[in-house]
């Protein structure tokens, strides 16, 4: 139990934030005009987050006066900060965040190298009536989702699919095809990256799907030693490379395994100490892949890392995709492998009755490559979107509904607005 100064002080450090001095609200108080914002502009949490990583600082701070854990703390904050540069440049919160953070780290004698807290520095939540009391897997910091108790806001999750010849579903929701021969990153953060292979479909096509795919979980000090996944055509295997099912010796090794659901065919590795999970198939010849992560864990960068390559994240490159929104045009004359449009949209409709953008890409890669397989692969990776997506709103994407530039820039407009309001009721509370 820390000492009553030290725990005002340490109340007094968490309200620097909005009014660049002590301000005498504690990280409570203030987390609560966060909360109350976030909801009444939820525009705000959907472009700029700086409001994001301000409340999780001020969490993070609010239980101990410890130096060091002050100082981890705010590199943790530094980090969330700079992930929302491309978003929150010219935002009054963000840039005083980036000023308040360089006076913290002067006054506190904080190096910019060291420890950082975990993904979500969160009360664990109290066990509720009725809970398994089965052997727990692991020390709470390696169960991202205990973290969160039953009254604060749940993480935000995101989802990136990868399948067919191929057809990327990005965390943003773009869907894109592309060329992408050879071996492209598709995550790349500093708790794992997930590599894939990619090879011709036909001997001489520009049509290309995955062929092998390898996965690096990185070591995690309290709870997983490293692993690797690796995973290639008519080898799905059912454990890491090293033959292991989970994730060491480490008390928390269990919060990481590898579950094998059909043999050959379904592999699901669970992630629980970054609240990941992570489906690999088989589907014909060919891989595909599909991942629910916290958008927190999705942007971790590693120092010096832009992710500027990282297809979940940004997407193929301008010069690597295809345009395949009017396949009508490609089954006029002799199908060249075995499909019509005509044939082909009515294969696909068998197992993708909603004529949505896993539809349009079943019927290209049915008319591109004469693979009927295809089709059980934009069906299947349809139905991980389902399990792992949290917005059910947002299963099926439409070519239409892409095109959000005016309301982006309202967007940018309403969080604008919502943190001068902030910052003008503040002084009041």
């Amino acid at each position: 139990m820390l000492p009553q100064r030290e725990r005002r002080e340490a109340r007094s450090r968490a309200g620097w934030m909005v009014m660049g001095k002590g301000a005498g609200l504690s990280a409570l108080e203030v987390g609560k005009i966060l909360t109350i914002f976030l909801y009444l502009f939820p525009a705000v949490s959907l472009q700029c987050r700086i409001l994001k990583c301000n409340s999780e600082f001020l969490v993070s701070t609010s239980s101990s006066g410890a130096e060091e854990l002050f100082c981890s703390a705010l590199r943790a904050y530094n980090t969330c900060v700079r992930r929302t540069a491309r978003t929150c440049r010219g935002d009054l919160a963000y840039h005083s965040a980036q000023h308040g953070i360089e006076d913290l780290m002067r006054q506190h004698n904080c190096s910019r190298e060291g420890p950082t807290s975990q993904p979500r520095p969160r009360t664990p939540a109290p066990p509720r009536p009725g809970d398994s009391q089965e052997r727990s897997d692991g020390p709470e910091v390696c169960h991202y989702e205990r973290g969160f108790g039953r009254h604060s806001t749940p993480p935000n999750y995101t989802h990136c699919g990868f399948f067919g010849d191929p057809h990327l579903r990005t965390f943003s929701d773009d869907f894109q095809t592309c060329k992408v021969e050879g071996a492209w990153p598709l995550v790349h953060n500093k708790y794992l990256s997930v590599q894939v292979t990619n090879t011709p479909v036909l001997p001489g096509s520009p049509a290309t799907a995955t062929s092998k795919l390898t996965i690096i979980f990185k070591n995690s000090q309290e709870c997983v030693d490293q692993k690797m996944y690796h995973a290639e055509t008519d080898e799905l295997p059912a454990a890491f490379a090293d033959g292991s099912r989970n994730g060491g010796e480490r008390h928390g090794g269990n919060a990481l395994r590898v579950v094998e659901k059909v043999p050959g065919q379904h592999v699901e590795i669970q992630a629980r100490y970054i609240g990941t999970t992570i489906v690999v198939r088989q589907v014909g010849r060919y891989l595909t892949f599909a991942v629910r992560m916290p958008e927190e864990v999705a942007t971790a960068a590693e120092d010096g890392d832009d992710q500027d390559l990282y297809l979940c994240l940004h997407g193929c490159p301008h010069n690597q995709r295809i345009d395949f929104q009017d396949p009508a045009g490609q089954g006029t004359g002799a199908p060249p492998h075995g499909f019509t449009y005509q044939s082909a949209t009515a294969k696909c409709r068998e197992r993708l009755p909603v004529e949505d953008l896993y539809f349009q890409s079943c019927v290209f890669d049915l008319i591109s490559s004469g693979d009927v397989n295809f089709t059980l692969a934009a069906y299947y990776a349809f139905e991980d979107a389902k399990m792992l997506h949290s917005n059910k709103d947002r299963h099926h994407i439409f070519a239409g509904s892409r095109n959000a530039g005016s309301s982006a820039h309202r967007a940018s407009s309403v969080a604008s607005l919502a943190v001068l309001l902030l910052l003008a009721l503040l002084p009041w509370v």
